[in-house]
């Protein structure tokens, strides 16, 4: 009895390590086709940016074009291309491409351009004014702290201690890390849904995921109007009207008439009576516009986007996994990938 009572627990513990195994097995297998089945999407987002370059008439990136989800073409190489729901091998893809250029690159920004960033959130201007030299200092290479603003010799005081970036944002999420740039603040709206707070962040912030419900949110974020990888310059297609709002001469008025130009007699951005511009002397069309605000846009605005970030949705054997990618188009051919990544 004895004899058989062992032998049966043994066999149940190997049945139960052959079951792990076998779990492990198959889990490693899923990782490797999900991450296949996600770098086929950013090939697909490729080949979308490249071909649209080469659509004749159409010298300007907009809402309306396949790359952004709108129709695009009716004849060509993107007539039959879908971005949704694609299936692939076992599974199944689904791209959205959003360019860059339709937010202001935070590593240029000037105090002027941060200063009216606030004041679009609602940030009274005694509470903006520490964060904008606070953001001005992680920006700057040195160590001299400015007005109100902060450097290494705070940071390394937290728990855990870290240093003054004193460089370029690889990510606009390091804005987090800025000295009273609190998550209602970088979130905006979109707080209520972003991940909850780590123990760090409680612990900095005061605030948990349970009383996200509690707090009076912003209209907008500094996620919404900031990136770091677009180029100097902001796409008149593809802008929201509140970082329109970014560029000095430019008010809520203005910005709503340059929305209302860009998206045709139906009035909706993405739909196929679209008229983007083309050419930034298009923009004198718009009511308020003026030659002085047209010299100053052609500095800092653009017709086209250059970098764009690619979110492959994969679902596979009720699996699902997001890749991400930044992408630059040099041209049609030449579209390196800057990074990649996973949730």
């Amino acid at each position: 009895m004895i004899v058989i009572t062992f032998l049966s627990i043994m066999a149940g513990g190997f049945a139960y390590s052959m079951k792990v195994e076998t779990r492990l097995a198959r889990n490693a297998f899923f990782d490797n086709e999900m991450e296949w089945l996600g770098r086929s999407g950013i090939e697909l987002a490729r080949y979308v940016l490249g071909q649209q370059k080469n659509i004749p008439n159409e010298p300007y990136d907009s809402l309306n074009q396949k790359w952004a989800g709108g129709i695009g073409p009716t004849n060509g190489l993107l007539s039959d291309i879908t971005l949704d729901n694609i299936p692939l091998g076992n599974g199944t893809i689904t791209v959205k491409i959003t360019d860059m250029e339709r937010k202001f690159n935070i590593n240029i920004a000037d105090e002027m351009i941060l200063n009216q960033a606030f004041t679009l959130i609602g940030v009274e201007p005694s509470e903006s004014r520490p964060i904008v030299s606070s953001i001005l200092d992680w920006l700057d290479p040195d160590d001299e702290v400015r007005v109100g603003g902060t450097e290494s010799d705070f940071y390394e005081n937290l728990e855990p201690p870290y240093v003054a970036k004193n460089g370029s944002m690889d990510d606009v999420s390091e804005l987090l890390l800025i000295r009273n740039v609190i998550p209602e603040i970088y979130y905006g709206p979109h707080y209520i849904g972003a991940p909850s707070p780590s123990p760090t962040w409680q612990k900095r912030f005061g605030v948990s995921s349970g009383k996200k419900q509690e707090l009076e949110l912003y209209a907008v974020g500094l996620v919404d109007l900031f990136c770091t990888f677009s180029s100097r310059f902001i796409n008149l297609n593809t802008a929201s009207a509140t970082t329109f709002q970014l560029i000095p001469g430019i008010d809520e008025n203005i910005a709503n008439e340059i929305i209302t130009r860009r998206s045709g007699p139906d009035g909706q951005d993405g739909t196929e009576d679209d008229t983007p511009f083309r050419t930034i002397g298009e923009m004198m069309t718009v009511p308020g516009m003026n030659p002085q605000l047209i010299s100053m846009l052609s500095r800092i605005c653009s017709t086209q986007s250059t970098t764009f970030e690619v979110k492959v949705e994969v679902q596979l054997d009720q699996r699902k996994r997001t890749f991400t990618a930044i992408l630059r188009r040099l041209d049609q051919r030449n579209i390196p990938m800057i990074c990649w990544n996973w949730e």
